[in-house]
Formats: C-alpha cells, sequence, structure tokens
C-alpha cells in the first residue's frame, strides 16, 4: 500500500520516465558520480567532510548553468538521509513556501526526519520572500540549499547570506566532461549502454570542449547525436566528429550580460592591455563578441583605457581608440570587429601613464574634501577685475602676463594658490619629452613659491 504521507519531490534513483532527458536520467547519484567540483567536494574539502558528517546547516552554492548546483543539493539530501523539496525562484510565492515548511515540520514531528529545502534561482526571490526563510532556516525547521548563477554577494539579501555557507561551482573541465559522456553511452540503465552505440574519440572530445564545461549542454547534445543518427546494417550508431560538430553548432560560452562573466570578462580585457598583452586582450575581446557583447561596450571601455592607462605616455591611443569608435559606429558586424581589434593591439602595445588619471583624482580629493580655492584677481574676467580696481586692489596683484608676449611663450607666473602639484609625469614613452620640460620650467619658478 502507497504511503500517503510520502511527498517526496522527484530526486534521482526514482523511476525513469520514457520521455526522460538524458541529461535528467544521467544525475549523479553519489558525491563520486559529480563532475569537476575538485576544490569543494575533493577528499578532505570542507564540503565534502561537511556532507559526510552530516554537519551542515544552510548552503548557497553559485556559478554556470550546467555545473552541477541541483544535482549537488539532491545528492546532499541522499547522503544525509534527507527529505528533498523542491522550489524554483521564478515561479514560487511565499504561500508555497509556507507550504513547504509547514510539511517539513510535520515530518519531523512525526517521524524525526529532516527535510532538505532546495530553491533553485534564489536571486529571484524578493526581499520579503527570502526573509520568510529566515526563522525557520534558524530554528533548523529545514535546511536550506539556494542556487544561483549570480553572485549571492550581490543579488542575495544579506540576511540570508550571514546565515549560510557559500560555495562557487566551476565550469566542469574537458577531461572531467569526457568521462561522463562515455558513462551515458555504456550505462544501460539510464543511458544508452543497450542501444550499441559506437562514438569516435574525437567526437566526444568535440562535445566536451564545445559545451564549455555545461555538463547539460554536452549531454543534450550526445543525446541529439545519437537519436538522430540513423543506423548501420549491423544496428549500430557510429557518431563520428561530424555527427558531433552538428549537434553542437555553436560554442555554448557562459557568459551574462549583468552578471560576473560580463564583468569578469571585460576586467580581464582591460587588465591584459594595462598589461601590455595584446594576445589576451585580443582573446577577451573574441570572447565577450562571440557572447553577444555590445560592441559599443567594448569601444567605450578602449576610450576610457586610453586615457586611463596609456594616457600621455602615447596620446595617439586615445585618437585611435575615438577612430575606432567611429568606425564601428560607420561599418556596424561583422567588419566592425576589425578596427576594434586594431585599437585593442595598439592600446596593449602603446607605453603606459596613468599620471593623468592620478593627477585628476588627486585634484578632484582636494576640490571634495579640502578648502575651495578662490580664483586669483590676475586670473579672473576683465569685469571682475574692474570691479577689484575700484575697490583699491593694487595693480601688481591683477596682472596677467599674456605667455605669448615672452620669449618660447611663457613666462613664470602663479596660477594656483598654496603651489599644489598634481601632475607628475613619469618617463614612458613620449611624456618622458613632457617630463624634461616641466622639469625645466618648475625650476624657473617652483611650486612653493606661487
Amino acid at each position: 500500500m502507497p504511503d500517503l504521507f510520502d511527498v517526496r519531490s522527484s530526486s534521482p534513483g526514482e523511476p525513469r520516465r520514457d520521455d526522460e532527458p538524458l541529461a535528467s536520467r544521467m544525475r549523479p547519484r553519489t558525491l563520486d558520480e559529480i563532475a569537476g567540483q575538485h576544490h569543494i567536494l575533493g577528499a578532505g574539502k570542507l564540503l565534502r567532510r561537511a556532507i559526510e558528517a552530516d554537519r551542515f546547516t544552510s548552503l548557497i552554492f553559485y556559478g554556470p548553468p550546467g555545473t552541477g548546483k541541483t544535482t549537488l543539493a539532491s545528492v546532499i539530501a541522499r547522503s544525509t538521509g534527507s527529505r528533498f523539496e523542491a522550489l524554483n525562484g521564478v515561479e514560487s510565492n511565499v504561500a508555497e513556501i509556507r507550504a513547504k515548511i509547514d510539511q517539513a515540520r510535520t515530518w519531523r514531528d512525526l517521524r524525526n526526519e529532516t527535510t532538505v529545502l532546495f530553491i533553485d534561482e534564489i536571486h529571484r526571490f524578493n526581499k520579503a520572500q527570502q526573509d520568510v526563510l529566515l526563522p525557520h532556516i534558524e530554528r533548523g525547521t529545514v535546511r536550506f540549499i539556494g542556487a544561483t548563477t549570480h553572485n549571492p554577494y550581490f543579488y542575495v539579501n544579506s540576511p540570508l547570506v550571514s546565515r549560510s555557507q557559500i560555495f562557487q561551482l566551476e565550469a566542469v573541465a574537458t577531461e572531467d566532461l569526457i568521462p561522463v559522456l562515455h558513462r551515458a553511452l555504456t550505462d544501460t540503465e539510464r543511458g544508452f549502454g543497450s542501444m550499441n552505440v559506437v562514438a569516435a574519440d574525437d567526437a566526444i572530445r568535440h562535445l566536451a570542449v564545445m559545451s564549455d564545461g555545461d555538463v547539460r549542454k554536452a549531454l543534450t547534445s550526445l543525446e541529439l547525436s545519437v537519436l538522430t543518427t540513423p543506423p548501420e546494417p549491423d544496428g549500430s550508431i557510429l557518431i563520428s566528429l561530424a555527427v558531433a560538430e552538428e549537434s553542437i553548432q555553436r560554442k555554448a560560452i557562459v557568459y551574462d550580460a549583468d552578471g560576473d562573466a560580463h564583468y569578469d570578462t571585460a576586467s580581464a580585457f582591460i587588465k591584459s592591455i594595462r598589461g601590455s598583452d595584446p594576445d589576451a586582450a585580443l582573446y577577451w575581446m573574441a570572447k565577450m563578441l562571440h557572447a553577444g557583447e555590445d560592441p559599443r561596450f567594448i569601444a567605450r571601455r578602449l576610450v576610457i583605457s586610453a586615457s586611463e592607462d596609456i594616457g600621455l605616455a602615447d596620446s595617439n591611443a586615445l585618437r585611435v581608440a575615438m577612430a575606432a569608435q567611429q568606425a564601428y559606429e560607420f561599418v556596424g558586424m561583422p567588419e566592425g570587429r576589425i578596427p576594434l581589434a586594431h585599437a585593442t593591439v595598439y592600446l596593449a602595445t602603446a607605453p603606459k601613464s596613468n599620471t593623468a588619471y592620478a593627477a585628476i583624482n588627486a585634484a578632484m580629493s582636494d576640490v571634495e574634501k579640502g578648502r575651495t580655492l578662490a580664483v586669483p584677481e590676475h586670473l579672473r574676467t576683465k569685469t571682475r577685475k574692474k570691479i577689484a580696481a575700484a575697490n583699491g586692489t593694487p595693480d601688481e596683484k591683477m596682472q596677467y602676463l599674456y605667455s605669448h608676449d615672452y620669449e618660447g611663450g611663457y613666462v613664470p607666473q602663479a596660477y594656483l594658490p598654496e603651489g599644489r602639484v598634481y601632475y607628475h609625469p613619469g618617463e614612458n614613452g613620449l611624456e618622458k619629452r613632457i617630463k624634461e620640460r616641466m622639469d625645466h620650467l618648475r625650476q624657473q619658478f617652483p611650486p612653493d613659491a606661487k
């Protein structure tokens, strides 16, 4: 007789449906079957120790799609003998959260069983929905496990983050994906082990590489290869490299337009330019373009870098960056990638200086935090000078010396009170010549003499 109180959610090990996707059927059932994630699940690692000792409370997993966040939650529930209840941040509401918690309380009181409440896409819950969980997590009514593709420190409420251990899952390495695909081909219970599938090694590797660390993508592509390939006369199904290439025509780049992948890749792009590595800079730009990043965003970053990182060491860098932005607007994509690459290589190979950037930051800080300086009398407009003269200000204090009236277009004169110096020229590239000139001029009229 079926147990009328058994409200366990679907988890690995339940009878498979005929229409169940391969990726779902092949979900790992033990920690050892999980692909990758050695940094948190390897022998002796904190999370593995906590699971094996059944000593954990609340967990949040975050990382790219297809890295096993849901699977790991299911395996934890199985490994610790807990009930597994699942909700989704996109579909669920407060009433459903309360219902799951009430069920968990009932199972705890009647059968002394613990419930793992798994919430996928936890960042989709609003603050009120997330706050509903807090008292029940503190009382131990449920063991909460959340999953998100977004950084929880930015997208999950602080009270929930503070009550949880956070673990980041990484994209699965190619060498860890290949055994998963082989296991799917040989598993007679959940995979294609009874179908006499023969897959070439280069075909399996191609699927693993092009899935870009996404286990779900790899298994789905393999399933498509098997189910759409006509059998040979002997009944075998041959998966060649050509078949694999058709089954996964475009590489699945993990890249969210407003999340970690976007900011991390853009950061790597700019830091590669700053570090004078054109090869790395081109790769990160190519990744952004392939993933669908707006080329205007890349152009803006180039313009900023031209002044922030190259600056006066090569002022042509700013001209090249602006020309690349205008060229992109003129020709569009796909050819627009060429002027963007032109500017990227120019900036990466140019001499570097951030002195102008540092100078404006120092000046801005003084304006914002220090005493505001009045414009000296001799630098004010003619109208202001006349007013000052009418008030009895001595003429010599109002005298402005017109630089072009003097040899070399320069005459020592105070332009800023208190002798402050913000710009300290460097010696890289063309700025070395600027430094020589400024040192010469400042020796004639030192800042502290102003």
